[in-house]
């Protein structure tokens, strides 16, 4: 109770301070206070003790308030990957880690975490959400947002809401009945603001059902705030907030990003015009300077968390690895009778001949091929292996200061020796950001050529939006930024050189002038995408492998154009020589002929998987299916290693032995991967979202709306819900994962408020399995519609083999539950219920049922 009664004590002394320094404050300084002073911040009242309030972007890590690599940043999985682990408490762990990073750049508030759904696997963030599920978003982001908080810093969780995809997302008006909005969308929100008491909102572009979110008075300000109690601030995604009058009044606290707002002086004057009411400002200013208490900010308040109480230190890479090992999901470890090449030139299955593994053993079918024995022989190939992608793009991009490939890890895992390397197949053929082999600085210069500044780049891209300048450049100073230094060639023949961005270029290779020119901005460019075009070829040149050359991309940022966000952003690109495919191909082939297992290393790019867009296909780029096609003809113990934030067709998938799904997997992404092919861990991940045999198979897949409108026709029905409406069956269903024992269910006994399951482990080593309760009710007359059956718990567990193990999952009133609109109001549907025990929605092990009544329910 002492404990207790403090918390109480400290948020009276809090409010307490919050409402002496509202009634100290003018009407021009609170309007201010509500305006973005600049890209990440507001401003600071230093008579009332307020010190500036900074955000930064950071769902897998915390950027902070400049996008350099000279201030890097711990690379965490990707949401999709952290929701793979079905585990809250590794997510509140992730948020300690979050805050302390938080902490040492000077941030007070992440704008984090993700909590839309993955309504459709076309949405081209579908990878910094978490799922497809409502009460599994709801329990991650739960505990992401109570471990960033327990380190003193603030959340925002977003985007507020139905914000699905990303085609037209300023302008969509998204058309969501009553009973989908509560029962799907709003429900994470929903869940987090009860249960985890965030202090921030993040007000989404798009509208929903004829409203934008920044103005949406009954979303905001009557379901909130008012029916949910949520006490913290809300803030507009960056450029959202549109209108003055509409935003305060519909709730908007904070309009970002600054200087130039619809708050600020056109709120002041606003108020003095008579057209809004300043007891809604101050309304708007007691939560920010509540937000400034909680986080430290307001000199005159505890902040939430004393610095006695933050969480113990965290150690960034081995939180990174953990979380990765156990996200992945082994969908498939079943070696496939071996067959030679010509096998899939049309001979028949009779002219078949088996083939034996490279330790002149018979390929068993059905045998498991991971973890890898001792002493195997590995050839690994694909692109990504030696370039891994262990991030998303936009919101979600921070620069690690080491990222390790599958490439390194296996390298430093396997005996000398063991492993071989091949390209195999590149997943990209578009020019892209100068990366591997380039060791490039930025040097900024003022109109008589002085420099200004010299600052390192990890690549060859920047983004410098606002004030997110080098020190000692402003905007007014700055002339020409020059991106120089030395590229080092991994290949010999010709490459190609490029820009991206507006306004003037000169670009030079090893002495020679390839491009002097302007590039004009693209009409119709997404308002954060505006600072960039496509890239665009401006010569190619012969190099050498290992030679260096000098490099050297001047640019002048073209003039105004009305955008409200100053910025110097371009990017130097780059394509390597373009190898003929099948040879690259035959090489793979020919190192996996030779070796006891093949590797192969798959997955999509920024140009597939980024903010701002939407994708039009689920397929993997460039040649890689080609390339495991050729790999498992020529091996039966071929390994597929899946590096795709988001779902992605497999058409080998039954061609292959084993199938390993690693999402985005962060900094440590090689060393997770090896801990994982070599057995020292076990692939802990289950499916957080339905994975399709092919697109044409997923039952929603629309985001392009027709008229600025896209109805949400699916109703309650989304994800597995819409699957087994559609009767179709996907490559791999919601919550299926392997892992190297097995498990037998032996018992489940329920009543309608807990289920208990007791498990053991029928295998050889041990392990951890995910225990899924679902529930389905039985038809009746005049029953709702509803889906049929829904994710209602689930508990993780470990057990040595043959222990025996036993989990009480709680159910929540709520399973029950339906939005009844005209009562306004949740309602029980009583009736029978199957409880079902599952490892998947398509491994049920065990049954029973309960009665559920009107009274057992709220």
């Amino acid at each position: 109770m002492a404990a207790a009664s403090s918390t109480s004590n400290s948020e009276a002394l809090r409010r307490t301070a919050v409402d002496t320094a509202l009634a100290a404050l003018g009407l021009d300084d609170k309007a201010r206070l509500l305006a973005g002073q600049d890209l990440w911040s507001l401003p600071a009242l230093p008579a009332i003790g307020l010190r500036s309030l900074v955000m930064s972007d950071g769902p897998i890590g915390v950027r902070g308030v400049r996008w350099t690599a000279a201030d890097p940043s711990v690379a965490l999985p990707s949401p999709t990957a952290l929701a793979a682990t079905w585990d809250p408490a590794l997510a509140r762990r992730a948020g300690h880690l979050l805050a302390q990073e938080a902490r040492r750049k000077g941030i007070h508030v992440l704008l984090a975490p993700t909590v839309n759904l993955h309504r459709t696997p076309l949405g081209g963030r579908h990878f910094e959400a978490y799922s497809e599920d409502p009460y599994l978003t709801g329990e991650i982001g739960t505990g992401y947002v109570q471990g960033v908080q327990d380190g003193g810093v603030g959340t925002t969780v977003k985007h507020f809401v139905a914000n699905d995809a990303e085609t037209d997302r300023f302008t969509v008006n998204n058309v969501v009945a009553p009973r989908p909005l509560r029962e799907l969308y709003l429900a994470p929100f929903e869940r987090i603001v009860r249960n985890a008491h965030p202090w921030g909102i993040m007000a989404a572009y798009n509208q929903v059902n004829g409203s934008t979110m920044t103005e949406h008075r009954y979303l905001q300000n009557a379901v909130l705030r008012g029916e949910w109690g949520f006490d913290g601030f809300i803030v507009s995604d960056w450029l959202a907030a549109r209108s003055t009058v509409g935003a305060l009044t519909g709730g908007l606290d904070v309009a970002m990003p600054g200087p130039r707002t619809v708050y600020g002086e056109e709120l002041a004057a606003a108020v003095r015009a008579g057209e809004v009411d300043e007891k809604l400002v101050d309304l708007a200013v007691r939560n920010v300077l509540l937000l400034a208490a909680r986080t430290g900010a307001l000199e005159s308040a505890p902040p939430a968390v004393a610095p006695a109480d933050l969480p113990a230190p965290v150690d960034g890479d081995a939180l990174a690895r953990e979380i990765a090992r156990r996200s992945f999901v082994l969908v498939r470890n079943e070696a496939r009778k071996g067959v030679r090449d010509g096998a899939r030139d049309g001979a028949s299955s009779e002219a078949r001949e088996e083939v034996r593994d490279g330790a002149g053993d018979e390929v068993r079918a059905g045998a498991a091929v991971l973890p890898l024995a001792p002493g195997t022989t590995v050839a690994l190939s694909g692109a990504l292996a030696r370039d891994a992608r262990v991030l998303g793009g936009g919101s979600a991009l921070v620069f690690p200061d080491h990222v390790v490939s599958p490439l390194d890890g296996l390298t430093a895992a396997l005996p000398e020796g063991a492993l071989t390397y091949s390209v195999g197949a590149d997943p990209s053929d578009e020019l892209a950001t100068a990366d591997a082999g380039f060791d490039l600085t930025a040097v900024c210069r003022d109109a008589e050529g002085a420099v200004l500044a010299t600052v390192p780049l990890p690549g060859g891209q920047i983004q410098w939006i606002g004030a997110d300048l080098p020190e000692g450049v402003t905007h007014d100073t700055l002339d020409t930024v020059e991106i120089t230094g030395t590229f080092t060639p991994r290949e010999s023949g010709e490459h190609t050189f490029g820009t991206r961005g507006t306004g003037s270029f000169a670009l030079t290779v090893d002495d020679h002038p390839l491009y002097e020119g302007t590039q004009d901005r693209a009409p119709g460019t997404d308002p954060l995408g505006a600072f960039f075009n496509e890239p665009v070829e401006r010569g190619r040149l012969a190099l050498t492998e290992g030679t260096p050359v000098r490099v050297s991309l001047s640019h002048r940022p073209g003039p105004g154009t009305g955008h409200p966000l100053k910025g110097v952003a371009f990017s130097l690109v780059h394509l390597a020589p373009r190898r003929d495919p099948d040879e690259l191909i035959a090489e793979a082939v020919a190192a996996a002929r030779e070796a006891e297992t093949a590797i192969v290393v798959v997955g999509t790019t920024e140009r597939v998987e980024s903010e701002g867009f939407d994708r039009t296909d689920l397929r993997l780029p460039g040649h890689q299916d080609a390339l495991v096609h050729a790999v498992a003809a020529a091996n039966p113990r071929t390994v597929v290693v899946v590096n795709s934030g988001s779902p992605v067709e497999l058409p080998w998938r039954d061609e292959v032995a084993a199938i390993l799904l690693t999402w985005f997997p962060g900094q440590e992404a090689g060393h997770a991967l090896a801990d994982v092919l070599t057995g020292a861990e076990e692939p802990g991940g289950r499916l957080p979202t339905t994975w399709p045999a092919v697109l044409a198979d997923a039952p929603v897949t629309a985001t392009t709306p027709t008229g600025g409108e896209l109805p949400y026709t699916e109703g309650v029905l989304i994800g597995y819900r819409a699957w087994e409406k559609a009767g179709t069956v996907p490559a791999y269903a919601f919550g299926h994962g392997l892992g190297y024992t097995t498990w037998a269910y032996d018992t489940v006994t329920a009543t309608p408020d807990t289920v208990t399951v007791r498990v053991r482990n029928t295998g050889p080593r041990p392990g951890g399995d995910t225990v899924q309760i679902y529930l389905a009710p039985e038809p009746a007359p005049d029953a709702p519609e509803r889906p049929a059956r829904w994710l209602a718990g689930f508990a993780r567990v470990t057990a040595a083999p043959g222990e025996t193990v036993e989990v009480t999952v709680p159910v929540e009133p709520r399973a029950y539950q339906i939005w009844d609109e005209e009562a306004y109001g949740w309602t029980t549907v009583p009736g029978t219920y199957t409880v079902q025990a599952a490892r998947s929605l398509a491994d049920v092990r065990a049954t029973t049922t309960v009665e559920v009544t009107d009274g057992q329910s709220k």
